[in-house]
């Protein structure tokens, strides 16, 4: 995570996306100058770049106040040819037990005016919020120029392990001429190297045809011969057939999550992509329509219960991963976390 200087951080770096560990007012003002350059370089107006000031320095500030082990992410937000800036902040700290209490000005726990999470709620186009007391809370915010976008069925977040200045892991999401597909990819290691794999991955993904996942995951395997490698899965959802497709090579974990507890995990087989495999499959899953697809690479580990977060699978795809990435992320090896729904 970082902790420099606005300037001290490249163009392309800030594009993918910078988190920060927020545990001082110093470094709270160094987010909003970060996202002030940000939301300049995408072409958003004056006057909300004031209102993203606002989001940001009221959620830099409540970590500074309120969070333990409190953490900021700010990166580009793209729909329809539009683009905003989103933050996830996910912190460790008491949680609320009333969120719609908190949200309401007035409301505070240090001895403040108690207006930050209400602000939030009036200056961003779109937020959602889920907290556990006892666990924390994550916060996901966007300002966009105009009016926000359909809110994404889709989202997924990386971190870079600690001291590495860019992710080996990397997540995304398409709708190619019907096919609504995600990719979850983790470069072999970690670096720039894998960062360069999985980069390579996200380019082939968007740009190939709209065939199902196995022939999708065999292009990427031919596309990633002259990278370090990769593991890799797709996934395709089929609400229609009320199925999820899914095809994996490497370690990928895939689940399927239901309302109710329920979990059933899907399969990816051995191997690394652009270099080693001895066969791609492509399984079907049911798929309930109020289901939860999600998608980790192996610096997430799998110990994690919904049933731990009650109402957190009701949430955007953002907060859930989120959660996830906060709670079984190691700090030892790049994290990635997508999160879907079919519709």
């Amino acid at each position: 995570m970082s902790g420099g200087t606005v300037a001290s951080i490249p163009e392309g770096l800030l594009d993918q996306g910078v988190w920060f560990r927020v545990e001082a007012a110093g470094t709270a003002a160094a987010v909003r100058r970060t996202a002030e350059r940000l939301a300049a370089e995408l072409g958003v107006p004056e006057r909300r770049i004031a209102d993203l000031a606002i989001v940001v320095a009221e959620a830099a500030g409540n970590l500074v106040k309120h969070a333990d082990d409190g953490a900021l992410l700010i990166r580009p937000a793209r729909a329809n040819g539009h683009a905003g800036v989103e933050i996830v902040v996910i912190d460790r700290g008491p949680g609320m037990a009333n969120v719609s209490r908190a949200i309401g000005d007035g409301h505070s726990t240090a001895g403040t005016l108690g207006i930050g999470l209400g602000a939030i709620v009036r200056q961003a186009s779109w937020c959602d919020l889920h907290s556990v007391p006892g666990k924390g809370t994550v916060l996901v915010a966007q300002v966009w120029p105009e009016k926000a976008p359909e809110p994404a069925w889709a989202a997924g977040i990386t971190r870079p392990l600690t001291g590495e200045p860019v992710s080996g892991d990397a997540c995304a999401s398409r709708d190619a001429d019907g096919r609504r597909q995600v990719l979850v990819c983790d470069g072999l290691g970690h670096g720039r190297l894998a960062h360069a794999a999985a980069q390579e991955a996200l380019r082939v993904f968007h740009a190939a045809p709209a065939v199902p996942p196995a022939a999708l995951l065999e292009t990427l395997h031919r596309a990633l011969g002259h990278t370090r490698g990769a593991a890799v899965a797709v996934a395709e959802f089929d609400p229609v057939r009320g199925l999820v497709r899914y095809a994996g090579l490497g370690n990928i974990s895939g689940t399927v999550l239901a309302p109710d507890g329920g979990r059933r995990g899907m399969v990816s087989l051995p191997g690394i992509a652009g270099h080693q495999r001895r066969q791609i499959r492509e399984y079907d899953y049911p798929l309930a329509p109020d289901a939860v697809v999600l998608m980790h690479t192996d610096g997430v580990v799998d110990r994690w219960n919904s049933a731990d977060y009650p109402g957190l699978l009701s949430r955007s795809p953002q907060a859930i991963a989120a959660t996830v990435l906060r709670d079984a992320g190691t700090r030892r090896d790049d994290a990635g976390v997508l999160v879907a729904r079919s519709s």
